[in-house]
Parts: structure tokens; C-alpha cells; sequence
């Protein structure tokens, strides 16, 4: 008897030993594949976080390679950087910048693309940065109908002939196209204007200006706009109908602009392909869009021309904004800091 409960007690163990060891195999195993497991899915973690972050930094570098307006920069840093060396105008304008950081409280600025849109692309910044809304006639009217008015009711044939910047377009298509630039600048401009926090409204200005497909339309609406404002007032001319702004007496006193179409066929249609706004168009594009555009002129410095107001005759009530040029074809945008 005693044999045989001794032969199963050994039995009994030989099995417990026989099963640990094979669980023990098997909870090695896991714990192998667990740790293995571990590994890879930090590796794993880490090798995404670095995709992640290179592919951040790529888009970052490639919004800022398309910004058509720059990131803030320095004022005297960029006027020390621009203007090296001791001639004249140098001098003249490391002056001129100095002046602007002492007595106008200019201590940044943001460089605007150099292009043929320079300057319309300066001004439509900077409304729509600092979430300046609709122009009062503006509200009053809507302007994607201002083509087929143009076209049907005043009977503007002619505007088939109205190009596009550098794209040189002409034909019976001109409308649709016309109307799909309307549509770009009122719905941007009434998203952005409606966007009351400030770095928001600043981040969805840099995307905008970032795309030179949707940033051009917003321009040739402007262009248009302009067109159509110049109309309005030859008509009213013509039938004596009520008295207009001094301006447009000064656009058509010029041979290049005596009327409607000569304006668009010798000025509007190369804006954005080989000429820039010149300073009667200017005046019009601040009285259209109802802001008073205080220029800085650099190579006008020391003169009563250094610091221009467009229009020079503006409503109290209207929003300022302001260029820096220093030749009046490229135009940057000045920041100040009290």
C-alpha cells in the first residue's frame, strides 16, 4: 500500500513538473512575443511621429514658398539687408526706413510677391486681415450681377475684349469668367470678415494667399469692379445725371482712358501681365473699396510727397490701411508697434 501511494505522489509530481514546463514554454513564448510586439510598435510609433513631423514641415515650407505675402519681418533688418553699400539712393533709403521705425512707429513688415498684382494684392491683404467688411454700396448691391448688367442693360459688347492679367483672355466666354471671379472675391470676403478671432482669420488669409488660381480671381474682380465704376460715371457724365468724383474728371482727362473702353484696352487689361496700378487708379481702387490707403514713398522722402493718402478726400467712418514702396510699382506692408 505504501508502495503504491508513493508511485502515484511521484506520478502526481512528474505530471505537474511535466505540465510547468510546458506552460512555462509557452509563457516564455508570449512574453517573447509580447516584448517583440512592444518593440515593433514603438518603432512603429516613432517612425510615424517622425513621418508626421517631416511631412508638417514640408507643407510648412511650402505654404510659406507660395505666400504671396510674407511672414513679418524687421523693419531696419530688412532696410540694413535690401540696401547695402554707400551710394546715394542706399543712403537715401536706409534714411527714409529709419525715419519710418522712429517718427511713424513702423518697427516690421510683410514683402509682398513682386508681380503685376503687387499692389491690389496689398490692399485685399490687409482688408481681409484685419476683417474689414463690404464697402457700404457694396452691401447695397449684389455684385455677381454686375457683368450681366454690364453686358445686357448697358449694353458693354466690348467687355468680350477684357483680359485677364497674365492669362491674356479674350472672347464670348469673358462673362462666365467675370462671374466666377465675382463669386471668388464675395464669398472669401464675407467668410473672412466674418471671422472675429484674429489668428483664425490670419491663418485662412495665409491659405488664401497661398493659391495663385483663387488669389487671381479676387484681383480680376477688383479689376472689374473698377470697370464698372468707370462706366457708371462716364454714363452719368454724359446725361449730366448727377455730379461725380473729382477722380474720374482726372481719369478721362488722360488720352490713354477718354472712355470706358480705352481705359480697359490701355490700362485694366495689362494690370497683372506688364503694368501695375498707377496712381489715378489708385485713387479709385481706395474710394471703390472705401478705405483711405496711406502710402509711405521712400524714393519721395524728404518731400511733401513721402506720405500720400488715396483718396486724398475720405469719409471719417472709413477703415485706414497702409503700403510702403519704394519706386510706386512694388509695394510692401508696414506693421506698427507703439
Amino acid at each position: 500500500g505504501r508502495h503504491e501511494v508513493w508511485s502515484w505522489k511521484t506520478a502526481s509530481k512528474e505530471s505537474l513538473c511535466l505540465m510547468w514546463q510546458k506552460v512555462k514554454v509557452q509563457l516564455m513564448l508570449s512574453m517573447s512575443f509580447l516584448t517583440a510586439l512592444f518593440w515593433y510598435c514603438r518603432r512603429l510609433y516613432s517612425f510615424l511621429a517622425q513621418l508626421l513631423k517631416r511631412w508638417s514641415n514640408y507643407l510648412q515650407r511650402q505654404l510659406i514658398r507660395n505666400l504671396s505675402v510674407l511672414p513679418e519681418v524687421d523693419l531696419l533688418g530688412y532696410s540694413a539687408r535690401e540696401w547695402k553699400g554707400e551710394t546715394k539712393q542706399a543712403k537715401q533709403m536706409r534714411e527714409a526706413y529709419e525715419e519710418l521705425f522712429r517718427s511713424c512707429h513702423i518697427k516690421y513688415l510683410r514683402q509682398v510677391r513682386r508681380d503685376n498684382y503687387s499692389v491690389v494684392r496689398a490692399v485685399l491683404f490687409q482688408i481681409f486681415s484685419q476683417g474689414i467688411p463690404f464697402p457700404s454700396w457694396m452691401k447695397e448691391r449684389d455684385i455677381l450681377k454686375l457683368p450681366e448688367k454690364l453686358l445686357y442693360s448697358q449694353g458693354c459688347n466690348w467687355i468680350q475684349q477684357y483680359s485677364f492679367g497674365p492669362e491674356r483672355y479674350t472672347g464670348p466666354n469673358a462673362f462666365g469668367k467675370l462671374r466666377k471671379c465675382m463669386e471668388a472675391l464675395k464669398t472669401n470676403w464675407a467668410e473672412i470678415s466674418a471671422t472675429r478671432d484674429h489668428e483664425e482669420r490670419g491663418s485662412m488669409c495665409n491659405t488664401l494667399f497661398s493659391d495663385e488660381s483663387k488669389e487671381y480671381k479676387l484681383y480680376e474682380a477688383i479689376k472689374f469692379i473698377m470697370l464698372y465704376e468707370v462706366v457708371e460715371a462716364y454714363e452719368q457724365i454724359k446725361s449730366r445725371d448727377k455730379p461725380v468724383h473729382n477722380l474720374f474728371s482726372l481719369l478721362f482727362a488722360r488720352d490713354s482712358s477718354s472712355d470706358p473702353l480705352s481705359f480697359m484696352m490701355n490700362h485694366l487689361n495689362s494690370i497683372g501681365d506688364s503694368i501695375c496700378l498707377d496712381q489715378v487708379e489708385l485713387f479709385l481702387l481706395g474710394y471703390l473699396l472705401e478705405v483711405k490707403i496711406r502710402v509711405y514713398r521712400l524714393h519721395r522722402f524728404n518731400t511733401e510727397e513721402f506720405q500720400v493718402n488715396y483718396p486724398d478726400e475720405y469719409r471719417r467712418e472709413w477703415n485706414e490701411i497702409s503700403l510702403l514702396t519704394e519706386d510706386d510699382r512694388y509695394y510692401h506692408i508696414p506693421l506698427f508697434r507703439t
